[in-house]
């Protein structure tokens, strides 16, 4: 299998010069692409000297934006991307290989446990996008948000206009591969603590991580979100008729209940028009690779 391997860094001089020899000598054959994400360390030259592909960005554009540039510099059939921290162990690479030759389009190492975690908010957050994303495509999904992963890499060039620049990058192709109707498979790692000091900001990645919630839904099917909230707001508004009308002995639809049963009529139909326009999103894709 020709593949390449794909790394967005940022300052990442120390996790680079952990792992970065070891890869190189276990998959001499692979294409190895570093994307330097505007570092203001050694990156670029811990790279130089073990003889990597270096692309790099003249300022911080995110963790997704490297993403992007590392999969259109690639050439192999694959591309498995992985953390410059010194997480993701240079082994694992061939067990996500052997996977993806079963036929899988994309191969994610799923963590398991709080100790694979940065911290137990992290873990609760991940926790919730898994059990979500389950929910939405009727199968279970070990872990979501995990950065080291395998894909074909024509069919992950179709999302790239899909992918933020941020670092929910994971969370997107995802679902993305699961709407499209291709395979996803999982392996379980292990990783180890991250290297240097991680560029999560609490409060700004705790905005975009609620975000992320919404993203779910919206990427894979809006309507089976928003149709139980809608029943929900309606289903209150005739509750609330029910009492008003028996308490004044009188069927009485008061401004409430109609509010309430006209709210969730529109969040039907915002639900119903997302969905075709998530219909419309993959129509190409899928025409694509029938």
């Amino acid at each position: 299998m020709k593949f390449s391997i794909v790394i967005p860094a940022k300052n990442e001089e120390e996790g680079l010069a952990k792992f970065l020899p070891t890869l190189r000598g276990l998959y001499p054959e692979a294409e190895i692409i570093v994307v330097n994400d505007g570092s203001t360390d050694g990156t670029v030259e811990v790279c130089n000297n073990v003889g990597v592909t270096v692309i790099s960005h003249p300022y911080s554009k995110g963790n997704g934006a490297a993403i992007k540039s590392g999969a259109r510099a690639a050439r192999g059939d694959y591309i498995v991307f992985m953390d410059g921290d010194g997480q993701h162990d240079p082994e694992d690479v061939a067990r996500l290989l052997y996977r993806a030759e079963e036929g899988y389009d994309l191969v994610v190492g799923a963590r398991s446990g709080l100790s694979s975690q940065a911290s137990i908010a992290r873990w609760s957050a991940n926790s919730v996008y898994n059990r979500l994303a389950s929910w939405m495509v009727n199968r279970e999904i070990p872990d979501l948000t995990s950065g080291f992963r395998c894909v074909h890499r024509l069919k992950f060039l179709d999302f790239l206009y899909l992918l933020p620049n941020g670092f929910s990058y994971p969370t997107t192709s995802t679902m993305a591969f699961f709407r499209a109707g291709y395979s996803v498979g999982f392996v379980p790692i292990t990783v180890s603590p991250r290297l240097g000091s991680s560029h999560i900001n609490i409060v700004r990645d705790g905005v975009r991580f609620l975000l992320i919630i919404f993203k779910i839904g919206t990427l894979y099917s809006p309507l089976k979100v928003y149709f139980p909230v809608a029943a929900l707001i309606s289903g209150l508004g005739m509750v609330n008729y029910l009492y008003s009308s028996l308490a004044s002995g009188s069927l009485r639809v008061t401004n409430m209940s109609t509010l309430m049963i006209l709210s969730g009529v529109i969040v039907f139909l915002m639900g119903l028009l997302s969905e075709q326009l998530t219909n419309l999103q993959y129509k190409e894709t899928d025409a694509g690779h029938d």
